[in-house]
């Protein structure tokens, strides 16, 4: 029988540790405090109705004497699938925009401006299995499939733009499929779309079977409430993708993920954190949440037994500013919501306080890289003669 799952880092230090000693072990793992942010009555019995967790918290900047603060309120919404595998696909996918547009409705009570959603929100995460049918049929139009036009509404009505990570139908192009984040405009029409760049080949996550990597490089989205980069999960283990949508003029990126816990999770609160700091950016990790099991057993050509389900994915949300600082987790097993009031002044605060744009050397790297990429290049390493 599988362990229990805790709640999260945070609830085990809530209840070892009290006071002065709470504050500072926080401290020392997420920087500096943060205030929580006044959640309206409205958006608490949203998600009190729902059974969401619901979380919120300011990340302010310094005051500056010719710049006025950049404020924007960011989502992370992480969910989990609401219907068996086994049901039909158009009854999965509308279950899960039921559960998703009611967190949204609570996320806009609250006054988020940016939403992102997790990766594949809108079904199970069924590329382990390798099977074509039937889990190929959720994928869709970024223009015209249902997920697009159902969020679209959503989008005018709050006056919000929503990251909305779908497995996309390239209805245009050969129908080919992809793993793709829509970017909807507060205005309710696609601004454009960003693909995955690194597929991983990692035990169940083996997704070439599905889709291969992103030709369309680092877009960043210019919406109304600041510059976007989406890193889409497997990405956030490469650092050069994170420093392209920076260089590229992003302020926030956020990177939906699908992973879970014997996997990757002790390196999950470290890498968009990491982000963060190195690139002077907000980063917002975005990870579903619950065990999801598939009719028929696969196996991962790993040597582990043939199984139904890949294992937990951990939740764990979260916000990570450019100094370094960052937002306490949503939960690792129930849905739910984080909000951050974030100061986009604090990323020019932080260049100017590191310097790492003067003193990261591009022009070296990037002959070094040029380089590199040749199949003939042989390390640089020298011996005793």
């Amino acid at each position: 029988m599988a362990a229990a799952q805790i709640d999260g880092v945070e609830t085990v230090l809530a209840e070892k540790l009290e006071g002065v000693s709470l504050d500072e072990v926080k401290r020392i793992l997420y920087g500096r405090p943060y205030k929580t942010l006044d959640i309206s009555p409205a958006a608490e019995k949203l998600a009190q109705d729902g059974d969401f967790q619901l979380t919120g918290y300011l990340v302010d900047a310094q005051k500056e004497q010719t710049r006025a603060p950049r404020l924007v309120r960011v989502a992370a919404i992480q969910n989990r699938i609401h219907r068996p595998t086994t049901d039909s696909v158009v009854e999965q996918r509308d279950a899960i925009h039921q559960r998703v547009g009611a967190m949204i409705e609570a996320a806009a009570a609250a006054g988020a401006n940016v939403i992102g959603l997790q990766e594949a929100w809108t079904m199970p995460f069924a590329f382990c299995t390798r099977e074509r049918l039937p889990w190929t049929e959720f994928a869709e139009s970024v223009y015209t499939g249902p997920t697009t036009q159902f969020l679209s509404k959503l989008a005018v009505k709050h006056d919000i733009v929503i990251i909305s990570p779908i497995l996309e139908r390239d209805e245009e192009k050969d129908d080919v499929i992809w793993n793709t984040a829509v970017v909807i405009s507060h205005t309710g029409r696609v601004i454009g779309r960003s693909r995955k760049n690194h597929i991983p080949r990692v035990g169940d996550f083996n997704e070439s079977t599905y889709y291969m990597e992103s030709t369309l490089g680092h877009p960043v989205f210019e919406t109304k409430y600041g510059r976007i980069g989406i890193n889409i999960c497997y990405g956030r283990h490469h650092p050069q993708n994170w420093m392209m949508y920076a260089l590229n003029g992003a302020e926030i990126i956020f990177n939906p993920s699908a992973t879970v816990g014997t996997l990757s999770e002790p390196l999950w609160g470290i890498e968009a954190r990491n982000a963060a700091i190195a690139n002077h950016v907000f980063t917002v990790g975005i990870n579903r949440v619950g065990t999801e099991t598939f009719p028929n057993e696969f196996t991962s050509g790993n040597g582990q037994p043939a199984h139904k389900d890949f294992g937990h994915f951990y939740g764990s949300s979260y916000i990570a500013a450019p100094d370094g600082s960052r937002t306490p987790s949503l939960s690792r097993v129930r849905e739910g919501v984080l909000i951050a009031e974030l100061d986009l002044n604090l990323c020019r605060q932080c260049k100017d306080a590191w310097g790492f744009r003067m003193t990261n050397r591009l022009d070296m790297y990037a002959q070094k890289l040029t380089e590199v990429s040749n199949p003939e290049y042989r390390p640089d390493i020298r011996r005793e003669q």
